[in-house]
């Protein structure tokens, strides 16, 4: 081995060997507060921040490098303007006039390696400029956090590293308050759709987050089945995140972890007969707003930081990302609803902890507010993706019960939920929908 390489691979040992010893001794991080945890993916023109500010303030964008650059990697950027004459002082100003943190993904993936003029110049340049005219420091505050690609599997794992490593250093030039996030990664070998998160290792002072998508797939092509968040029978669902959290664990202690793309498609319409799309199984509109807000509930008991819902609309095309929305042509469907009331009901609100229950078919979350010790929210759902109902007697010592309420469905007050409770115990019926328990200390 070459002196230089094993030199490299000694400190990268010293490193992961450092980390693991910072981790031991790091205090125990606050759970974010939910209107901090909650995000939603948008596109450009098409977001409309009014209408989806009822469900988050959090808002990813596509931005495609290219309408910035045209085919030319080193044109003469014009920022604020995009090259095709977008303006992204107007898109990224008026979503932070409605009250939106925006997370800029970075798409440079339409660029081919050997179609740039110069990949290490100019990658290190766009970073550079992009941070310098939106971020924190700049005249423009516009984008809080910037990704370095968003799925550039085609990319080999040398040449994702070259982009990301100089345009990563051009970013902390331009404005170091200017978060940086890795494209999708994962624990062990890039794929089609993600890099291995090796392809950042020896970066860490180059990015903040550790970035990752997942999707609740019990099949692939050619039926791309979807089933319940809490379905142990997924393959890799949760089990992604829990590796790359592990993995930030020993060799990045301190990062964020972001999940950036999860969600269900619902369309009202069945798929053509032919092509790749025949044999694709959607979920209903009401199992698309069940299993979303569920999601939330589980990501908000793990080592994550932020959560970004794929999509914010669709057109009901029935195929694979094609009916994501949770509204369908910007109107809302019923997981807009559920998740507006997520929204306002946990926004005040952090994970707690897991309350101890003796049914093995309910699961109950408790969450804390933000600044009033003596409030909780109890969350109560049945987890068995079967459409199954059942009662949970829920340990309540010196609790008041302000209001119970079932998740909505549609416009108007959620339905009031009747319960019944003594001094330690609270009995609720409860479904898949999630159950909502207002309650304050004596």
């Amino acid at each position: 081995m070459h002196w230089s390489r094993l030199i490299f691979h000694l400190m990268l040992l010293f490193t992961c060997v450092l980390n693991a010893a910072q981790a031991e001794d790091l205090p125990k991080k606050s759970k974010p507060l939910f209107r901090d945890f909650m995000g939603i993916n948008g596109h450009t023109v098409n977001f409309r921040p009014e209408l989806y500010g009822q469900v988050c303030r959090l808002v990813r964008d596509y931005h495609p490098m290219e309408w910035d650059t045209g085919p030319d990697t080193n044109y003469k950027l014009d920022f604020p303007f995009a090259r095709n004459r977008v303006s992204w002082d107007h898109v990224y100003g008026s979503w932070k006039k409605a009250g939106f943190k925006t997370d800029a993904c970075v798409m440079f993936e339409t660029h081919k390696p050997d179609a740039w003029h110069d990949l290490t110049a100019d990658s290190h340049r766009y970073g550079k400029l992009f941070a310098e005219n939106f971020g924190p420091s700049s005249k423009l505050p516009l984008v809080e956090s910037i990704e370095i690609g968003n799925e550039p599997g085609k990319y080999s794992d040398e040449d994702y590293r070259r982009v990301f490593e100089n345009m990563a250093k051009g970013v902390r030039e331009g404005d170091p308050k200017l978060k940086i996030a890795t494209c999708n990664v994962n624990v062990g070998k890039s794929g089609d759709y993600h890099k291995s998160v090796a392809c950042v290792a020896g970066l860490e002072s180059l990015y903040d987050i550790l970035n990752i998508h997942s999707y609740a797939m019990l099949e692939e092509w050619p039926t791309w089945k979807r089933s319940f968040p809490e379905d142990t029978a997924l393959p890799k669902f949760m089990r992604d995140i829990d590796e790359l959290i592990a993995w930030r664990n020993e060799h990045a202690v301190g990062k964020e972890i972001w999940l950036t793309e999860f969600g269900w498609d619902s369309s009202t319409k069945s798929p053509k007969p032919d092509g790749d799309y025949a044999k694709w199984q959607g979920n209903s509109d009401i199992e698309q707003a069940q299993w979303l807000v569920r999601t939330f509930l589980l990501l908000a008991t793990k080592d994550v930081d932020r959560a970004y819902l794929y999509f914010f609309n669709d057109d009901d095309a029935p195929q694979l990302h094609g009916a994501s929305g949770i509204t369908r042509n910007y109107v809302p469907k019923p997981s807009f609803y559920a998740l507006a009331h997520l929204y306002g009901m946990l926004g005040d609100y952090r994970f707690s902890r897991i309350v101890d229950v003796a049914n093995s078919e309910a699961l109950v979350y408790e969450f804390a507010h933000e600044s009033d010790v003596n409030k909780f929210i109890y969350v109560a759902w049945s987890p068995t993706g079967t459409n199954k109902t059942t009662m949970v007697e829920i340990p309540a010592t010196n609790i008041r019960v302000e209001f119970a309420e079932t998740m909505p469905l549609a416009a108007g007050v959620a339905a009031r939920v009747e319960l019944s409770s003594t001094d330690d115990t609270i009995e609720i019926m409860i479904g898949e929908s999630p159950t909502y328990i207002v309650v304050t200390h004596k």
